[in-house]
């Protein structure tokens, strides 16, 4: 891959994060992206938890920590959205093709608290990548950075790239 600029600390709102992907409504699982590097190919975001957010049980009161993962693999979507936006090509469309490691350590997120995904990208081989991925919220009266944040869920994501998913689903 070629090189691309720099890291960029900014914070990615809602509303530009629509341009980058394809979720929308109540599929869209992020709220801001607060830092990426495209080079070294990871990406920090935040979700707002509240009762709009699809997977929202209202019984509990929040949603169920093992749902995790999807936030994980939309903050990978993110990320691919902003290196074709950089190298100027639409991001291909990607597959969840595992989920390993996947380890939980609470059971539920509650309505009002702040998730921070984290991804980085391990490793890659043509279309397929492999990232390191984790979900924390901040504990109660923390300072709002990730690294003050309790860990609730980690996982290894194995995702591939397709630039027609049409065509990848009739290959089957």
């Amino acid at each position: 891959m070629r090189k691309l600029p720099p890291a960029a600390v900014m914070v990615i709102d809602n509303e530009e994060l629509l341009s980058l992907l394809p979720h929308k409504n109540k599929m869209l699982l992020i709220s801001r992206v607060t830092e990426y590097d495209v080079n070294q190919r990871f990406l920090y975001s935040e979700y707002d938890v509240n009762e709009d957010c699809m997977f929202y049980d209202p019984v509990l009161e929040g949603v169920p920590v093992w749902m995790s993962f999807e936030f994980m693999a939309q903050a990978v979507s993110a990320l691919a959205g902003l290196t074709g936006r950089i190298i100027e090509k639409p991001p291909m469309i990607g597959f969840i093709m595992s989920v390993s490691s996947f380890e939980v350590k609470k059971s539920l997120i509650k309505n009002g608290e702040t998730i921070k995904v984290k991804i980085t990208e391990e490793s890659k081989f043509d279309m397929v990548s492999n990232f390191n991925c984790t979900v924390s919220v901040n504990r109660a009266g923390s300072a709002e950075e990730i690294s003050s944040a309790e860990e609730i869920s980690s996982a290894r994501l194995m995702l591939i790239d397709v630039e027609d998913p049409m065509k990848f689903i009739e290959k089957g």
